[in-house]
């Protein structure tokens, strides 16, 4: 497993009965988390003094019974700083288990320009949501086109690149539907040396039609590996489909990609400060080009 331990700001101080305690910064919240399907001892005394309480109903969706956060406050990994924005349906606006994976490729995007100055790493980020991920790219080096299909993530997204002081990188960035974008770069022959990829695991299509992700990841990564440049970099893939185990990411990028390299997969997760145990949330499928 892959651990995103290197948070100052979040914290998963406990897991139990269906639930997280976390830090967020100044504020501690309670969410739920269908993985967590033990009921070990809540003896974390935040447990009862939490800012903030997301609750699932029965019939349906959820919402907070208790609020006592404000409408929204900024949090910072490493240079990077985020808005964060408790919604409707319990996220936050941010993934903090991602962390794992912007160390991964950022390492890899200043390695590539430790060697060559003058080259420029385009990446390209898919289901880019409020541009965690296209933050730590920037931040790296890279010039990044931020593809997403909500126009009100991608506004959340030029935020969190101003807060972290990269207001002016390069960023492109592009409300629309991402399989249809990528059809259309591949039209005009655009190509990209890294390719970052977090889907849903539901969406819906251009004309209202139900997707799942288990049923169109492959076509998806297939399609996406075709922008690939001829000197790439790396391709991840990212799912928190329990239908979709990270072996089968991987063997699914394995046999897109077709420039020499190596692969790997495995979970990605964040450690549970009250038992030190990892909590699973979520899986990767990593792709990284051979080194010349």
């Amino acid at each position: 497993m892959w651990y995103s331990n290197k948070w100052q700001d979040y914290e998963l101080l406990d897991a139990s009965g269906g639930e997280r305690l976390e830090r967020w910064g100044d504020y501690i919240l309670i969410r739920p988390d269908p993985q967590i399907i033990w009921d070990s001892p809540r003896r974390h005394p935040l447990w009862k003094n939490a800012h903030g309480v997301y609750r699932r109903s029965k019939s349906g969706g959820g919402k907070w019974v208790v609020s006592n956060m404000p409408d929204d406050w900024c949090i910072s990994y490493g240079e990077l700083t985020f808005k964060l924005r408790p919604m409707g349906f319990k996220h936050t606006g941010l993934f903090p288990e991602q962390a794992v994976n912007w160390d991964w490729f950022s390492d890899i995007i200043r390695k590539a320009k430790k060697e060559d100055p003058e080259r420029e790493v385009r990446v390209l980020n898919l289901f880019a949501y409020t541009g965690g991920a296209t933050a730590a790219a920037a931040k790296a080096g890279a010039s990044v086109c931020h593809v997403d299909a909500s126009k009100g993530m991608v506004q959340a997204a030029k935020e969190n690149l101003k807060l972290s002081g990269l207001g002016d990188a390069p960023v492109r960035y592009i409300v629309d539907d991402c399989r249809k974008f990528i059809e259309r770069e591949i039209r005009r022959g655009k190509k990209y040396e890294g390719i970052i990829m977090d889907p849903p695991s539901y969406g819906r299509g251009p004309n209202g039609e139900v997707w799942k992700l288990e049923e169109c990841a492959n076509d998806l990564i297939k399609l996406a590996a075709e922008v690939l440049s001829d000197d790439p970099l790396f391709f991840l893939v990212n799912s928190y489909t329990t239908g979709l185990s990270p072996a089968t990411m991987g063997y699914m990028v394995a046999t897109a990609v077709k420039t020499e390299g190596t692969f790997e997969a495995g979970e990605i997760g964040l450690p549970v400060t009250e038992t030190g145990l990892p909590l699973p949330a979520g899986a990767s499928a990593r792709w990284t080009a051979k080194r010349k």
